[in-house]
C-alpha cells in the first residue's frame, strides 16, 4: 500500500475534482464519516458546507484542506467492505479519526486507490500538524495495515511507490467529446503522477502526445512576464482548440512554480533510465545496413518510444526528443551523449532501407566462437585464407626446385668445358 499527502488551500476544488469523477462514472463515493443524515442524498453545497463549517473556526489557517490517496498493488484484490475497513483503520491511526471526511473510490487506473478529502480544522478550532505526518503516523499505519489485511508490502522494494500502481492508459483528448476542463485535468494529473520529466519543453512533448499542451503566452506579454501557465486542447495539427484553462483552476495546480519543484526532482529520478534509452535506439541500428528517418522512428514506436525532432519556422532540425513511455521518461538528445544528438541521429541515416540480412546474422556467430579459444600460434598479417593454406605446402616444395636446376646447370657447364678443350 502507498499513501499520498496533499495539502491545499481549497477543499472546495478537491470535492469538485471528486465529483466530477463521481458524474463522469470513472468514481463513485464510498464512505462518509462525521456527516450527519443521507450522504447520498447531499448535493455539493452541502457537502461543501460541512467542511467549510469548521474552517471559518480559524480563519488564520490559510493551508486547511488534505487530499490522501491510498494506492493498493494490482495483486490486492480488496472488497468495497474492506476498502472502508481500511480507510477508517488508517485515519484513525494518523489522528484524522474524529474529522468529517468523504472517501471516494476511483475506477481511473488499473489499480484500487481511493482518495480521502478532509480538513485539517478542529471542532475547537484548533489546527492537526500535518508536518512530518508521512514518517511519523502515515509510515507506521501502512506496516501495520498491510500485516492487518495482508496486503502487498511497498517496503522493501527499490522505490516504495513500485508497487503496480499505475494510471489507466491514457486515450487523446477529443474536443467536444468530453468537458475540457475535466479533460485536461484528468491528463496533466496522470502525466504528473506518472512521467518523469525535466523542462516544460520536455513536459509538453509528453502532453502533447494526448493533444495537450502547456502554454505561457507569448513574448512580452504580461502573463509571461508574472509566470503565468494555461493549458489548452490542440488539433492533430497542433493548433490549440477550445477555452484554455488557467493552471491555477486545475487541481493539484500544476503552475509553472510547482511544475518547477518536479523539474529538480526528477532530474534524478530518470537517470537509472538513460542506459536503457540508449540501448533500445542502439538496437534499432543493428537491425539496418541502412536506415530511413520514418523506419527509425517506426521502430522505436514499437518499444513504446516516440521520437521528436524540433524544427524551427525555417525547417532546420535543431533538436530531437525521445520519449519513453515503457519507462515514463523524457531525454533530449543532448541528455544521452553527441551520439543521440538531432545532428548525428540524422548524420546515420539513408534515403534507403536496407535491413541485415537474418542468414548473414547465423554465419557470423559460429565464426566468432571457432575464433574464441586462445592459440598461441602468432597470428597472420592478413585474412587471405587461401594464401595461409598454400603457404602451408610451400616450405617442402620450394628448395627442392632450385637445387636441381643448379645441378643441371652446373653439368651443362662441365661439358660445355670439355668440348672447348
Amino acid at each position: 500500500m502507498v499513501a499520498r499527502f496533499v495539502n491545499g488551500k481549497n477543499i472546495r476544488g478537491m470535492l469538485h475534482y471528486n465529483e466530477n469523477k463521481v458524474a463522469a462514472g470513472e468514481a463513485r463515493l464510498l464512505l462518509a464519516s462525521g456527516f450527519a443524515g443521507e450522504i447520498d442524498k447531499f448535493n455539493m453545497e452541502q457537502k461543501l458546507q460541512r467542511f467549510e463549517h469548521l474552517t471559518m473556526l480559524n480563519t488564520r489557517v490559510k493551508t486547511n484542506a488534505v487530499h490522501i490517496t491510498l494506492n493498493f498493488d494490482e495483486q490486492d484484490k480488496l472488497s468495497n467492505e474492506q476498502l472502508q475497513q481500511i480507510t477508517l483503520s488508517y485515519m484513525e491511526r494518523i489522528g484524522f479519526g474524529d474529522q468529517p471526511y468523504l472517501v471516494y473510490k476511483h475506477h481511473d487506473a488499473a489499480h484500487t486507490h481511493v482518495h480521502i478529502a478532509t480538513i485539517n480544522i478542529k471542532p475547537d478550532g484548533s489546527r492537526i500538524d500535518t508536518h512530518g505526518i508521512g514518517w511519523k503516523l502515515s509510515e507506521p499505519a501502512r506496516i501495520a495495515l498491510e500485516k492487518e489485511f495482508e496486503l502487498v508490502q511497498a517496503k522493501g522494494r527499490k522505490n516504495s511507490n513500485t508497487l503496480n500502481i499505475k494510471p489507466a492508459n491514457l486515450e487523446k483528448a477529443i474536443y467536444g467529446k468530453t468537458p475540457t476542463k475535466r479533460t485536461i485535468t484528468n491528463i496533466v494529473n496522470a502525466v504528473m503522477g506518472s512521467y518523469k520529466f525535466t523542462s516544460l519543453a520536455e513536459f509538453n512533448a509528453i502532453l502533447k502526445q494526448f493533444n495537450v499542451i502547456a502554454d505561457r503566452g507569448s513574448e512580452n506579454t504580461l502573463m509571461r512576464e508574472k509566470g503565468g501557465l494555461i493549458y489548452s486542447l490542440i488539433s492533430e495539427k497542433g493548433q490549440q482548440v477550445g477555452i484554455p484553462i488557467k493552471a491555477s483552476a486545475i487541481y493539484n495546480k500544476p503552475t509553472l512554480a510547482n511544475l518547477q519543484k518536479e523539474f529538480d526532482k526528477n532530474i534524478e529520478k530518470r537517470k537509472q533510465y538513460k542506459d536503457q534509452l540508449k540501448e533500445a535506439i542502439e538496437s534499432v541500428f543493428k537491425q539496418y545496413d541502412a536506415i530511413t528517418k520514418n523506419t527509425f522512428i517506426a521502430e522505436l514506436q514499437k518499444q513504446h518510444i516516440n521520437v521528436v525532432f524540433r524544427v524551427n519556422e525555417q525547417g532546420y532540425t535543431y533538436g530531437i526528443t525521445y520519449i519513453d513511455n515503457h519507462n515514463k521518461t523524457v531525454f533530449n538528445g543532448s541528455d544521452l551523449g553527441k551520439t543521440y544528438s538531432a545532428k548525428a541521429i540524422l548524420d546515420r541515416f539513408s534515403t534507403k532501407d536496407k535491413q541485415v540480412k537474418p542468414e548473414l546474422k547465423k554465419e557470423h556467430k559460429p565464426i566468432l566462437k571457432r575464433n574464441a579459444p586462445k592459440t598461441y600460434l602468432k597470428p597472420p598479417q592478413q585474412t587471405n585464407y587461401l594464401s595461409l593454406a598454400l603457404a602451408k605446402y610451400q616450405p617442402e616444395a620450394a628448395p627442392s626446385v632450385p637445387r636441381k636446376k643448379k645441378k643441371r646447370r652446373s653439368k651443362e657447364k662441365e661439358q660445355d668445358q670439355v668440348l672447348d678443350l
